[in-house]
């Protein structure tokens, strides 16, 4: 402890009386930016934590096309496994039909309807004059054409089905698209640069065949919008075209034929 003395002395505790008289001043609060710094380190912690635990150990930016590639060829097996299988179950229950058809006339009568309307409906192979068509992506450039885009230079699911509908409206007869019968039920996809078609994926050139009057057929595609276009992109783009008239022959339909809705026309 100080000890002091004289006027000295006095002055200090008259400062310190004169001191504790006065109001006090309020606190400085603390500017609004420092009280959100901690929960904005929070909040990154808690960032940080949950990408560690999605990644797993693993790149979440990796490529992920060989995954889907894969995931394509493991459906694809498996398709061919329930068809082959369907195939078999199909041809079981054909040997049993036969047989109770030589003992049931209803069933003998059924059958008979049944076989008059195979060949419409597309059950059995097929061969006569008609049309083959080619669509195939472009080449590969060195350096893509002013304007143009990757998309620009694959078919799509458009350029497909512009084919088909024209050779439809051609009057064909019957059709295949990659050697498979196309039905009424039978949906046209493209999954990137690849053709969905009853399960299967395929890739192109994709090869359309239909049976009819080749003029007929021919007209048809030459009016048709969406040919003329793809046409166009071919010249610009170097995309692949090509049509020829041959005898040609189109598969039976194999796949199953069972509906999810149907409605009977009156």
């Amino acid at each position: 402890m100080e000890y002091t003395s004289g006027a000295a002395s006095w002055q200090k505790v008259l400062r310190r009386a004169v001191a504790g008289l006065l109001p006090r001043r309020p606190r400085q609060r603390r500017p609004g930016w420092s009280l959100g710094v901690p929960l904005i380190a929070a909040a990154a912690g808690l960032l940080f934590t949950t990408t560690a635990t999605t990644a797993g150990g693993t790149a979440l930016r990796e490529d992920r096309r060989p995954q889907l590639a894969q995931l394509i060829d493991d459906s694809r097996e498996r398709v061919a496994v329930s068809e082959a299988e369907a195939a078999r179950l199909r041809a079981d229950v054909e040997r049993q039909t036969e047989a109770l058809a030589d003992t049931d006339q209803p069933i003998a009568a059924e059958r008979g309807r049944a076989a008059a309307s195979r060949q419409s409906a597309g059950f059995t192979a097929l061969t006569g004059p008609g049309v083959t068509v080619e669509l195939d992506d472009a080449r590969r450039l060195e350096s893509l054409p002013d304007g143009a885009s990757n998309d620009d230079l694959v078919v799509h699911q458009g350029d497909v089905q512009a084919v088909v509908n024209a050779l439809w409206a051609g009057g064909a007869e019957a059709m295949s698209i990659m050697d498979v019968r196309v039905l009424s039920t039978s949906a046209v996809r493209c999954v990137g640069n690849t053709l969905l078609l009853h399960g299967r994926v395929y890739s192109p050139p994709f090869k359309i065949v239909a049976i009819g009057e080749p003029a007929a057929l021919q007209q048809a595609l030459a009016a048709s919008e969406g040919v003329r276009l793809f046409k166009d992109a071919v010249d610009h783009y170097q995309l692949g075209y090509r049509e020829t008239v041959a005898t040609v022959s189109v598969p039976a339909f194999e796949g199953s034929t069972a509906l999810r809705s149907a409605k009977v026309p009156r």
